[in-house]
């Protein structure tokens, strides 16, 4: 465990929003966070993991820890699967290559989501059709009021479309330390149907793909179309796609007979957010310090020296323009702190 006084978290955040920290403490085992936890109170800390998926928009008071422990390990295998208990320090895409790299099958089409492997349970993180849930068996967490260490079953996690018990009656309530996941070893099940996958493979001449040949053209596919955040501070896709009911739906196509949508298992409907604001002629648009990818309308940017506010008000203007083109109200995807700035967009 190491501390740091008066941190910038500007490299701790995939948005790169240069906000100070009073006190950092990095956290490289499970030990060391029960510890802590029994040494303080849960209102005391602010957590922090591959910070992919958060905006900060001011400063932390509160000790910010860094959730940063590693390791995977095999818990289980049979002839045809296999159970890797991964920890939640691990870069999430560098877990996919590994997966990939040992033939183990699920995750291929989830390569380049920036985040560690800790957080992606509570956003239920997905792409390409498939979704984290798939593949989930159980995860540890601690309990920040008792220090102890629980187990949440995939029933219990209550996974829904980039939803989880996690952010909801349980936010801010428990920190994931390791997740189990189930995948195959043969006959894999490859999702190829979304997005422009099956494409990419035919221009390829790819007729009898296996996983590696899909974690290849998925990462091809990401990084024409979405911006490194090494590069061009962002956190990914900023809004959540709406689902709708099939009756509001039909209402308004009959106003936008060509919106773009996908047909859900549940008779619902989802309308890509990211087709809507580039319809909204946002796509590439630019405002001070920040902006839209020009690539991507989903993905808003920091230019260089943004500020939190000045992501929110951007989304917030977008949001305004959404509804009245199209009767849609955006809902946020990334997590927005302190919470009070988040109800500007909810």
């Amino acid at each position: 465990m190491k501390s740091f006084s008066n941190c910038s978290l500007k490299n701790f955040n995939t948005f790169g929003i240069d906000v100070q920290a009073k006190t950092l403490i990095e956290i490289e085992d499970q030990t060391d966070l029960v510890n802590l936890m029994r040494r303080g109170y849960a209102s005391e800390f602010f957590v922090i993991g591959g910070g992919s998926n958060m905006l900060l928009t001011e400063d932390i008071d509160k000790t910010v820890l860094h959730i940063n422990n590693k390791g995977i390990k095999i818990v289980e295998e049979t002839e045809d699967h296999v159970k890797i208990q991964c920890q939640a320090g691990e870069n999430w895409h560098q877990f996919v290559h590994y997966c990939v790299n040992q033939n183990y099958g699920g995750f291929e089409n989830l390569a380049l989501i920036p985040g560690n492997v800790g957080t992606a349970p509570i956003q239920n993180i997905g792409a390409y059709g498939t979704e984290l849930k798939d593949c989930f068996v159980e995860c540890s967490a601690v309990n920040l009021e008792t220090s102890e260490l629980q187990v949440f079953s995939k029933e219990e996690c209550q996974f829904g479309y980039r939803d989880s018990i996690f952010k909801r009656e349980l936010k801010d309530q428990v920190i994931i330390d390791s997740v189990t996941f189930k995948l195959t070893k043969k006959e894999h099940s490859l999702n190829l149907d979304y997005g422009s996958i099956s494409e990419e493979l035919s221009t390829k001449n790819i007729t009898n793909p296996g996983i590696k040949d899909v974690f290849e053209v998925v990462q091809q596919i990401r990084q024409a179309k979405l911006p490194d955040p090494a590069k061009i501070g962002n956190c990914g896709s900023f809004f959540k796609n709406p689902v709708l009911s099939s009756d509001k739906f039909e209402q308004i196509k009959t106003e936008h007979p060509n919106i773009r949508h996908f047909e859900l298992e549940n008779g619902q409907v989802k309308i890509p957010a990211g087709w809507m604001i580039d319809q909204a002629g946002f796509k590439g648009y630019k405002k001070g310090n920040v902006g839209v990818h020009k690539n991507q309308a989903l993905v808003l940017i920091n230019l260089g020296q943004a500020t939190g506010k000045e992501v929110i008000e951007l989304a917030v203007q977008i949001q305004k323009h959404i509804q009245q083109q199209f009767g849609i109200k955006l809902q946020p995807e990334v997590n927005i702190f302190p919470k009070r700035e988040q109800a500007l967009l909810s």
